[in-house]
């Protein structure tokens, strides 16, 4: 068996075309979705998703402000260009590119952003909502997870989820959304004991530990769905948290890293900002 690959790159493109449509219609409307993005430092890896988040928003007509920051920036002056960003109606998402400054709580920035503009899905306004499954915005990397999962009709209603990693950007949200979806969820971390036992339950693995290759073919179930949300560069190559050549063998379904879960965050991005604008009109 060799599994069949989850293409995010082609669902995100897919997406993007919609995304260019709704676009379309509220400019009918004489509404144009904006989305500001704040960087702090020159944090190469930042610069490079910054652009990729511009560029986006270029194709699909989002009105796209990139504020950039020097590293000495106080906490007051960031959180006061939030404010200022809060009380522009031309703007409907707001994010600040993370990591910042150690000086500067990243904590303080997360809570500052209008939680009617926090199309990150980090103010935990709109974690509480997703907790309760109402209706608000999602963080765009698990979101992203459950929409390709549903895009290839895999059945989650009662199915056993294990995610590897608690972090509150993915581990901890995905493990709620796909709760939200009826399914059986297990968090598992790299004090768990006996990972791999857990990791060999489940129909459906999410990997999101930071760990290049964690996860091998002893440590999946066969017939498994296999979601990696790793991003590691590692001799001048991207790779996963799985070790794609080996689980691909016993997977029913797998991710590739690049292409895999990464275009999803960012086309994401772009349908909370939408929802934001919608909102407007």
């Amino acid at each position: 068996m060799t599994a069949l690959l989850l293409n995010g790159k082609e669902l995100a493109a897919k997406k993007r075309e919609q995304l260019k449509r709704d676009v379309e219609e509220l400019a009918s409307q004489n509404i144009v979705p904006g989305l500001a993005v704040i960087l702090v430092g020159e944090d190469p890896a930042s610069q490079t998703y910054v652009r990729a988040k511009q560029k986006a928003c270029e194709q699909a007509g989002i009105h796209s402000v990139l504020i950039e920051k020097q590293n000495t920036i106080t906490e007051e002056e960031l959180l006061a260009e939030i404010d200022r960003l809060n009380d522009d109606p031309s703007i409907d998402g707001i994010l600040v590119q993370l990591p910042i400054p150690e000086h500067i709580s990243e904590q303080a920035v997360i809570e500052r952003i209008a939680p009617n503009k926090d199309v990150d899905g980090f103010h935990p306004i709109n974690i509480g909502k997703m907790m309760t499954g109402e209706d608000t915005f999602l963080p765009c990397t698990p979101f992203g997870v459950v929409e390709m999962l549903k895009e290839a009709e895999i059945d989650l209603v009662g199915k056993h989820v294990v995610v590897v990693g608690r972090s509150n950007i993915v581990g901890k949200p995905v493990g709620q959304l796909l709760l939200n979806e009826h399914a059986t969820v297990t968090y598992t971390h790299s004090r768990t004991k006996n990972l791999r036992e857990m990791t060999n339950l489940a129909d459906i693995l999410i990997v999101a530990i930071g760990k290049p290759e964690f996860i091998s073919a002893e440590d999946v179930k066969d017939g498994a769905v296999v979601v990696d949300v790793g991003i590691n560069r590692v001799d001048g190559k991207l790779v996963g948290d799985v070790d794609f050549d080996s689980v691909k063998e016993k997977a029913s379904y797998i991710t590739p890293v690049p292409g895999g879960v990464g275009p999803m965050t960012i086309t994401m991005l772009l349908e909370n900002t939408v929802i934001s604008a919608r909102k407007r009109s």
